[in-house]
């Protein structure tokens, strides 16, 4: 009798690069008063940096002065099917005015393709107005299939 066992592996950094292009919605995991907290956004990744928006918040103060965060995709197609992408990363506020305006001017091209109204009067979330990196310092990913044995 023939039943599906899972088999589980690391992937190597090219496929965990993939799985972050693939995608545009993930989790930022980072430390508040010795506790994680992880929170949905939607992003963009491009040349070792992953891109989003976010607003005033616990977030970010707490970003702001504990930088290093994690952020994790998946791919989840059923129990024992799914791949996962995992960064430590530090957290940068992008500021055109503080030295960073061509990583600013990136950020929101490739933004502005996911909502092309990113900071117009037809921004869907007008209230996300501050552009933020993390810079991927380190990626893993792991993936589960099943195969018969």
């Amino acid at each position: 009798m023939k039943s599906l066992q899972p088999v589980f592996r690391a992937l190597t950094d090219t496929e965990s690069r993939a799985v972050l292009a693939r995608h545009h919605v993930g989790r930022i995991a980072y430390s508040l008063h010795d506790r994680v907290d992880i929170e949905p956004v939607h992003y963009t990744y491009d040349g070792g940096w992953i891109f989003g928006r976010t607003s005033v918040g616990a977030k970010l103060a707490t970003l702001a002065h504990r930088p290093w965060c994690a952020f994790e995709v998946d791919e989840v197609r059923g129990l024992f099917d799914w791949t996962s992408a995992v960064v430590k990363g530090s957290f940068h506020l992008l500021d055109p005015e503080r030295g960073s305006a061509d990583v600013f001017g990136r950020a929101l091209e490739l933004l502005s393709t996911l909502v092309p109204d990113t900071f117009t009067s037809h921004d869907p979330v007008p209230h996300r107005s501050i552009l933020f990196g993390i810079h991927v310092d380190e990626i893993s990913g792991r993936a589960a299939s099943t195969s018969e044995r």
